[in-house]
């Protein structure tokens, strides 16, 4: 079988049954017919197309209750990248045995921090909780080496990325929309998935000549420009009204969630 020479990094957060104006939620009817499409280009003897892979952010029960039985139906493995201290203590996200049998059921986990905060904001003390800390309570929990790291709200730079590497991690999960080859590099590009993106959507978005992927790489660039200008916290207040972010989230989170200079 040929593939294409990149691939594209699917970012998912949160499933339910029936759609939901908050743009992190995606219908889990929607991510089967997604999961389907992926598998028949994957499977295409020659195709152009980008190469998808499924990621997952924050460790919602979702990901286990809806995700993993689709996954596992098609024999595709996925990236779950897990807010460690979240995981067993907050309402809604998934325990310690939902990610052992996550990992049993041989799909792989990696970290997204240990509280959600966003790194660039974290002094050093911070970053060690943030990092090293998550890694190592993951590792000694599931009895396995975790290595990938994905970035709290998509915030980087060169400090935050050092300390990834000074905490073990050799693979960092970004927020920036664009292919990657494989074998991939340190960093990794992501593309978040949104609840109003279309099957239609979704499948000329694989198709590099059709130059959705540039566009939103472009707009990236105008995103991350605005957050620069605006500062984060005013930023987030406009993405939070944008993206219709529910009440019943907890401010903190919500000022800390991935922003759209992805998506």
């Amino acid at each position: 079988m040929t593939q294409p020479s990149d691939r594209l990094y699917l970012l998912y957060h949160e499933l339910r049954p029936s759609r939901s104006d908050y743009s992190y939620v995606v219908e889990t009817s929607q991510f089967e017919k997604q999961v389907d499409l992926f598998l028949k280009l994957r499977s295409e003897e020659k195709t152009s197309a980008f190469y998808p892979e499924i990621t997952f952010d924050d460790g919602h029960i979702s990901n286990f209750e809806r995700a993993l039985p689709i996954l596992q139906s098609r024999e595709i493995k996925a990236w779950f990248f897990i807010t460690v201290g979240w995981t067993g203590q907050k309402p809604g996200y998934m325990g310690w045995a939902e990610l052992r049998a996550l990992q049993e059921a041989g799909q792989q986990i990696g970290a997204h921090g240990w509280s959600h905060t966003l790194l660039t904001h974290c002094d050093q003390s911070q970053l060690q909780k943030e990092l090293l800390e998550a890694r190592l309570t993951l590792e000694d929990k599931l009895g396995t080496s975790i290595t990938a790291m994905s970035l709290p709200g998509g915030r980087s730079n060169q400090r935050i990325l050092a300390a990834c590497r000074e905490s073990g991690y050799t693979q960092v999960f970004t927020s920036v929309p664009k292919g990657e080859p494989q074998p991939a590099g340190p960093t990794v590009g992501r593309l978040n998935v949104r609840g109003d993106m279309t099957i239609e959507w979704i499948s000329k978005l694989l198709q590099p000549e059709s130059g959705i992927l540039s566009g939103l790489q472009r707009q990236h660039q105008i995103k991350a420009t605005a957050k620069t200008l605006l500062g984060d916290r005013l930023y987030e207040k406009l993405w939070a009204l944008l993206n219709r972010h529910e009440p019943a989230t907890d401010a903190g989170e919500a000022a800390a969630y991935e922003d759209p200079a992805h998506h």
